[in-house]
């Protein structure tokens, strides 16, 4: 039986320790621009951090929407507006979700200004694949005809979140074409799991790596793109049967423990605690919603109770794996370092809230 006291508690740890993450000088990636890269620290402007403030803000959903949580989150976007925002890209995208999300309920003038200005420069701006995709380029990198798993979660939700709540059908219906084209590229006919990236160029699928948290970005995205957004009946159809199918192939690929691998087919890769934050919020908000079978919500509540044991007495979740680029070969996905992050944290929180469910 789940136990609610201790799953407030983590929760609240977790926000602390989301809060003291601090860049200890690794991990330096400097930017196209010739600015340094932080993928870090509590302030930086950069998809980890904006993962960490989706966490953040529905959290502060979940707890009707919080006081202190609130200031915390319009906190982080008034200093990062002072600073001035960095250039576009699916990776600097991903802040302007939990944004969108503060914006729908206050409708603060300015991040309406700010949002619609992103979004519209996504519209006509972002560089395209083939079939219309966004194509995934980062601070540091542009990936010319490449699509990647992590497109959707950064850009493709936002686009659903704020096209919803500006009464921009063409920004939702954007977010649909955008999973329509990912799925097409990324999804495995083979396993019903998702490889990690698809380029144009080569037209192949890099190393064919069935990657954790990316797929963990699909079970998360195919869920909340419909609290998000209203999505059409015949893509709504579609795309849950996608969510059935990589479920079908997950479950079997648990470990013992609980957890899924970095390589989720990949006996000698080692169990990561983000994906399997992912995939506990999945399964048990599927299962919620009468859209995944029992079995699923078995597989989240052995998933959570992984995570749980994941979180320090500082609040900083252990075991996740540092970001991950485009690997070649399936050693590269081996090899990723341990770090922890704000989208370690942010995961860790959604599995959290919505294990809070389960207990009501």
């Amino acid at each position: 039986m789940l136990d609610r006291n201790r799953i407030e508690k983590s929760l609240t740890r977790l926000v602390s320790g989301f809060e003291s993450l601090r860049h200890d000088g690794g991990f330096v990636e400097p930017n196209l621009d010739g600015t340094p890269g932080d993928y870090i620290s509590f302030d930086g402007w950069e998809w980890p951090q904006g993962v960490g403030l989706y966490g953040l803000a529905q959290l502060w959903l979940a707890r009707g929407q919080d006081a202190a949580l609130g200031a915390t989150l319009t906190g982080w976007y008034e200093r990062a507006m002072e600073r001035g925002l960095p250039p576009l890209n699916v990776n600097t995208t991903a802040p302007m979700l939990a944004l969108s999300l503060i914006w729908r309920e206050g409708r603060d003038p300015r991040h309406g200004a700010l949002l619609a200005d992103w979004a519209g420069r996504i519209m006509h701006e972002a560089p395209r694949t083939p079939f219309g995709g966004i194509q995934h380029d980062v601070s540091d990198k542009v990936n010319a005809g490449e699509l990647w798993d992590d497109t959707l979660f950064m850009v493709a939700l936002f686009l659903a979140s704020y096209g919803q709540a500006a009464g921009r059908r063409d920004l939702v219906d954007e977010a649909v074409r955008q999973f329509l084209v990912h799925a097409q590229f990324l999804a495995d006919r083979d396993t019903g799991l998702w490889f990690h990236g698809w380029t144009f160029e080569g037209r192949h699928n890099f190393a064919r790596a069935r990657w954790g948290r990316g797929n963990a970005w699909i079970t998360a995205c195919l869920l909340d793109l419909f609290d998000l957004a209203e999505i059409p009946d015949a893509a709504a159809v579609y795309l849950r049967d996608l969510l059935r199918d990589q479920v079908a192939a997950l479950l079997p690929l648990q470990t013992p423990a609980g957890a899924w691998r970095t390589l989720l087919d990949d006996p000698s890769s080692y169990p990561e605690t983000s994906a399997t934050a992912g995939f506990a919020y999945g399964l048990l908000k599927g299962a919620r919603l009468g859209l995944l079978c029992p079995r699923a919500r078995e597989a989240g509540l052995r998933a959570l109770g992984y995570v749980l044991d994941r979180i320090g007495p500082d609040g900083v979740v252990g075991g996740v794996s540092y970001g991950t680029r485009m690997g070649h070969d399936l050693q590269f996905y081996r090899d990723i370092p341990i770090q922890p992050t704000g989208y370690g944290q942010s995961l860790a929180m959604l599995a959290l809230v919505e294990a809070l469910k389960e207990t009501e």
